[in-house]
């Protein structure tokens, strides 16, 4: 038998301007778990949409079980059993899971001419039993979890007979919980022999469940260790290539007096956040903490106008009637969106317009025409203050790491110079260098004044920046932590407070 299913020899692909992979290498073991790591921008999605058939490669050969491979396209890379569960799930949310499972190789009857439904619902009630998902065949996709649907796209792997899945931040949107049935079935397949590619920033996550760990910087191989010979400290060092002595800035804000004060907030669905209270100091970071499901979402979305709720908001001790987002924005109040490509950042756009359409009002002149020269002051003042990486203002913001486009969406709201700043999930799918940018950025603005609230689902983050922490259990405040001894036992205790 082969010592590795999957031998990737020296690959290069360039784009114009950009080596983006320079004699990039990666040996897989089957039946292992082998994480991929580095920042954005060190070539992990390129060098598996090489591997996928997505990208052409210049130069350099993949060896699979054994023979050399050139897939021309993805479909026949899953034909040959290399399968791939990416980061922003593609779902067909108004079909059935089964549909979604089978969709372009659906099980026919009489002649070829009708699709063979109880045979398709069958197969995909044992695949939902491999991969622990308690839903029925024909429920319909749009009304599952995102983890449920993560979950799916694996039955979906596991169904193609895969020998290769590669998992693309499978954990970005998953609580602790779901993370840990996540590894669960993670073992599962190792055990039948199938070999997981894992790219993740998570470095609690690598060292659980790695047993193999290759880290690429600048497009480049950097070198692959055994997961047990890696500390966080060392990856990030090699990740970086220069030590990170603290994960978390220092931080010198002081908290001062009450700028928000929430009561009694709740939404019309029962099923959602339920009389919630809360206050907000000045200079405050307040960590919003809880499982999926809990309605943190939810109630930001409720605070900033997107969502109908009742209840009393006293903003600067006066009360505050919030109908719409363009009442909380024209009152000082942000909201930096837990989806960044759904909902946060318009991708076709330019930076100069992703930073400046929340605040078009300030730079009308003659009541209708814009001043294009104070909003490109504005875009370049932005650009150097929180050093967003780009190669021009007109850059498409599509083509800008998650990183930095995160940065370009705090500045759209800076450009408000708003009194509350709310960031759910503020550096999801981030590198650990970048998430080290946007927390300086954080502190910074609470040091200037600002208040923030900060949604997380990464406990280490939520201990380390935050200087109360509220936690939501199933729609309702279950507690307070001070942020100075919080500890993730208490946080996680509280966080299931309400369950059964």
């Amino acid at each position: 038998m082969e010592e590795y299913i999957l031998d990737v020899r020296d690959i290069c692909k360039s784009f114009p301007g950009v080596k983006a992979l320079d004699h990039a290498q990666l040996k897989v073991r089957p039946g292992t778990v082998h994480s991929l790591m580095g920042e954005n921008g060190a070539g992990k999605s390129t060098l598996m949409k090489c591997l996928f058939g997505i990208y052409k490669r210049d130069k350099g050969d993949v060896i699979y079980c054994g023979k050399k491979v050139n897939f021309p396209n993805a479909h026949a890379a899953l034909q040959e059993g290399i399968a791939m569960v990416h980061q922003e799930l593609q779902p067909i949310p108004e079909r059935s899971v089964a549909e979604n499972i089978f969709c372009g190789r659906y099980p026919m009857k009489w002649g070829g001419l009708v699709v063979d439904h109880a045979k398709m619902n069958a197969m995909t009630a044992e695949l939902l039993k491999e991969v622990r998902l308690n839903v029925k065949p024909t429920t319909r996709l749009g009304d599952l979890s995102v983890s449920q649907m993560q979950s799916v796209e694996i039955a979906k792997a596991v169904s193609m007979n895969a020998k290769i899945i590669i998992m693309d931040e499978p954990t970005s949107s998953l609580t602790e919980n779901e993370v840990e049935g996540l590894f669960t079935i993670i073992d599962s397949l190792k055990a039948k022999g199938v070999a997981i590619i894992y790219i993740s920033h998570k470095m609690e996550e690598i060292l659980k469940i790695s047993d193999d760990v290759t880290i690429m910087r600048d497009g480049k191989y950097v070198g692959t260790w055994h997961a047990d010979e890696l500390t966080t400290d060392l990856i990030i060092q090699r990740m970086v290539g220069r030590e990170l002595t603290n994960r978390f800035p220092h931080r010198e804000n002081v908290p001062g007096e009450v700028i928000l004060e929430v009561k009694n907030f709740t939404s019309p669905n029962p099923h959602s956040f339920q009389n919630v209270s809360f206050e907000l100091k000045r200079g405050e970071i307040l960590g919003i903490g809880g499982l999926v499901g809990a309605q943190r979402t939810e109630l930001m979305e409720g605070l900033f106008g997107i969502r109908n709720a009742t209840g009393e908001i006293i903003f600067k001790g006066k009360k505050l009637n919030i109908s719409q987002p363009k009442d909380a924005i024209d009152n000082g109040i942000a909201l930096l969106t837990e989806d960044r490509r759904a909902t946060g950042i318009f991708g076709v756009l330019s930076i100069e317009d992703n930073v400046s359409v929340a605040s078009l009002n300030k730079y009308v002149e003659a009541g209708v025409l814009l001043n294009d020269r104070k909003i490109r002051n504005l875009v370049n003042e932005n650009i150097n203050k929180l050093s967003i990486k780009t190669p021009s203002t007109k850059t498409k913001i599509q083509s800008l790491s998650g990183g930095n486009q995160q940065k370009v969406i705090i500045s759209r709201w800076l450009a408000n110079d708003p009194d509350v700043l709310i960031l759910d999930e503020p550096t999801r799918g981030i590198d650990v260098g970048a998430k080290y940018e946007i927390y300086t950025i954080i502190a910074e603005l609470a040091k200037q004044g600002k208040a923030i609230i900060m949604i997380s689902s990464e406990m280490p983050e939520l201990l380390g920046m935050s200087d109360r922490i509220m936690v939501m259990c199933e729609g309702k405040v279950s507690g307070f932590v001070d942020g100075a001894s919080a500890t993730q036992e208490v946080v996680m205790d509280l966080a299931t407070k309400f369950m059964q």
